[in-house]
C-alpha cells in the first residue's frame, strides 16, 4: 500500500495566523484556511466556489469586480485599497475593518490570487481611543491655557485696581494727618494710618500666593550679584530695624548667583522682615557663604526662636509661632508660605535652624554664576545738589486715570505747596505742553486707560520739551515686566499703595538730583 504524501501547502496555509483565501482570475474562492471559517462564519464547504464579493459589504461589490479585473490585468506584490478603509462581511451580516494583502499565484499558466486577511478591529479601536485621548488632552491643555490666561489678567486687574482704592485712602490720610490739630483726630489718623498699612501689606501677601498658585509667575533666571540685593536690604529696613533698637548687620558679599534675582530678592525681603519682627532685642544679620559651586545666604537673628515641635508648620498660611488664632497679631503669617512657594518655584533648598530664646537661622542655597557676563540689576546713579527747588516754585503734572487717586493725590500735593495740574491721559498732558505751560515734575501712573502706559507718557513729554524731564512712575502692577522697566538717574518708580510721607519724601529727593 502507498501513502499518499502530505499536503505541505494545506498546512503552510492552516499555519498562518491570519484568514488566507485564493481566488481565480474570475473571482471564485478557490480554497481557504481553517481561520476564514472563524473570521467570516462560513464553513469550508459553503464558501468554496463562491464570489471573493461574497465576503465584502453590499455597497462595495459592484465596485470591488472592477478594481478586481484591473488588479488581474497587473498582478503584482501590495496591499489592497492603500489608504482606503477596508471592510469585510460576516455571514451574520456584521460588518468589521480588515487589511487585506495581495499575492499573485502563478498555477502552470493560471493566474491565482492569494489574499491575506486580517481583522484590525481591535487597532481600530485603540487608535481611535488615542485619537480621543489626543483631542481630549489637546482640549484640556488649551482649556487650561485659556484658564491661565484668564487668572492672569484676572490678577493682573486686581492687583491693579484693588491698590488704586487704598492709595486714595493713603494720600487722603497722609492730608489729613497735615491739618488735624486736636488730640483726638491725630490719634484716629495714625489709626486709620496702621489700618491702611495692613490691609495693603494683606493684599500684597494674598496676589502674590495667587500668582504663584495660578503659574502667572514665570522665573526669569540669569547671574546677577548678591551685593545689589544686599543693598536693597539694607535702604529698606535700616531704619525699621532702628526704631526697634535693633542691629542690622548685613556683611559685604561679592558671590554672583544664577536664578532669577527679582524673586530671590522677594525670597530674602520675607525672611529679612520675618527676622525683624520677631526679634526683640539684639540683631539681624545677613550674609553669604561661598560652598563648591553653591552660595549659601542666611538670614540670622536674636529673635524668640521656634519650638522644634512648631517648625514643620512654620510655612503653612497664616500661622505665627506663638500667636493664638483669636488675638490680635503682627501680620498675617504668609511671609514664609510665599517664601516656600518661591523656593519650589525656582528649585532652590532653604533650611531652618532655631533654638527658643536664641534666635534662628535660615539659609537659601542658590548655585554659583556659571562665569558668564553678570547682568547688572536695573539701577540708577544718584547726584545731588545743595538743596531741592523751593516748592512753591515747583510745577506738577499729574496724569492719572483714576479720579479718587487724582483728586487725593491733587490735594495732598497742593497742601504742600506744589502747584499741581492734573489730567487723566497722554492726550491732556500734551496738551498741557502745547499751551506752554510748563512742567518741573512729572507724577504719572503706569497703566492708562486705552492701552496707553505712564512710560510713553514720560518718553513722549522729554522728548516734546527737550529736556530729562523729572518723573515718577508709580504703579499698582507687581510682575516682572515692571522690574525690567529701564531706570535713569531722573526717574523713580514706585508701587501702589506708597504712604503720602513716602512720595513726598521722594518728590523731595528727585528734585534735589542735579
Amino acid at each position: 500500500m502507498r501513502i499518499a504524501p502530505p499536503d505541505l501547502a494545506g498546512f503552510a496555509l492552516n499555519a498562518a495566523p491570519d484568514a488566507m483565501i485564493i481566488i481565480d482570475a474570475g473571482g471564485i474562492i478557490r480554497s481557504t484556511n481553517r481561520q476564514v471559517a472563524a473570521l467570516f462564519g462560513y464553513e469550508h464547504d459553503e464558501i468554496i466556489g463562491q464570489s471573493i464579493e461574497l465576503l465584502l459589504p453590499e455597497r462595495f461589490r459592484a465596485q470591488h469586480v472592477g478594481h478586481r479585473q484591473s488588479y488581474i490585468n497587473n498582478v503584482r506584490v501590495r496591499p489592497m485599497g492603500q489608504g482606503l478603509e477596508l471592510f469585510g462581511r460576516r455571514r451574520d451580516g456584521t460588518e468589521f475593518p480588515v487589511e487585506i494583502s495581495l499575492s499573485p499565484i502563478d498555477d502552470m499558466g493560471r493566474t491565482l490570487v492569494a489574499a491575506a486577511i486580517r481583522d484590525v478591529t481591535e487597532r481600530k479601536r485603540v487608535e481611535t481611543e488615542l485619537i480621543v485621548t489626543r483631542e481630549a488632552a489637546e482640549a484640556a491643555r488649551e482649556l487650561a491655557d485659556r484658564a491661565n490666561q484668564s487668572k492672569s489678567r484676572f490678577l493682573a486687574t486686581a492687583s491693579h485696581d484693588l491698590r488704586q482704592p487704598l492709595q486714595t485712602l493713603e494720600m487722603l490720610n497722609g492730608t489729613l494727618r497735615r491739618r488735624a490739630t486736636d488730640h483726638h483726630s491725630i490719634e484716629a489718623l495714625a489709626q486709620q494710618e496702621q489700618a491702611i498699612g495692613a490691609m495693603s501689606r494683606l493684599l500684597n501677601a494674598l496676589l502674590d500666593i495667587s500668582k504663584l498658585e495660578s503659574g502667572a509667575i514665570k522665573p526669569e533666571p540669569a547671574d546677577f550679584t548678591v551685593a545689589a540685593i544686599f543693598e536693597e536690604l539694607r535702604l529698606e529696613f535700616a531704619s525699621i530695624a532702628a526704631n526697634k533698637g535693633l542691629r542690622l548687620e548685613i556683611e559685604s558679599c561679592n558671590a554672583a548667583v544664577h536664578s532669577d534675582p527679582s524673586l530671590v530678592e522677594q525670597i530674602l525681603r520675607n525672611l529679612v522682615s520675618n527676622a525683624v519682627k520677631y526679634t526683640r532685642e539684639g540683631w539681624v544679620r545677613l550674609r553669604c557663604l561661598h560652598q563648591a559651586a553653591v552660595v549659601r545666604i542666611e538670614v540670622l537673628d536674636s529673635g524668640i526662636g521656634i519650638p522644634p515641635d512648631q517648625l514643620p508648620y512654620i510655612y503653612d498660611e497664616f500661622y505665627q509661632v506663638g500667636v493664638p488664632t483669636n488675638v490680635s497679631r503682627d501680620g498675617y503669617g504668609l511671609g514664609l508660605s510665599i517664601v516656600q512657594r518661591l523656593v519650589k518655584l525656582l528649585t532652590l533648598k532653604l533650611d531652618v535652624h532655631s533654638e527658643v530664646g536664641k534666635g534662628s537661622a535660615f539659609s537659601l542655597v542658590l548655585p554659583a554664576s556659571s562665569g558668564h557676563d553678570v547682568t547688572a540689576r536695573p539701577g540708577f546713579v544718584e547726584s545731588f545738589v545743595h538743596g531741592p527747588q523751593q516748592i512753591g516754585e515747583v510745577r506738577v503734572l499729574l496724569v492719572e486715570d483714576n479720579e479718587s487717586v487724582r483728586r487725593a493725590t491733587c490735594l495732598l500735593l497742593e497742601l504742600e505747596g506744589y502747584h499741581v495740574t492734573p489730567v487723566a491721559s497722554l492726550s491732556e498732558a500734551l496738551q498741557h505742553v502745547q499751551q506752554g505751560r510748563g512742567v518741573d515734575l512729572l507724577i504719572s501712573d503706569y497703566h492708562l486707560n486705552d492701552g496707553e502706559t505712564g512710560t510713553q507718557v514720560i518718553a513722549t513729554l522729554r522728548e516734546r520739551l527737550g529736556i530729562a524731564l523729572k518723573a515718577v512712575l508709580t504703579t499698582g502692577d507687581t510682575s516682572s515686566a515692571i522690574q525690567q522697566l529701564p531706570r535713569d538717574p531722573y526717574l523713580r518708580i514706585t508701587s501702589k499703595p506708597i504712604k503720602a510721607d513716602e512720595l513726598l519724601t521722594l518728590l523731595r529727593a528727585l528734585l534735589a538730583t542735579a
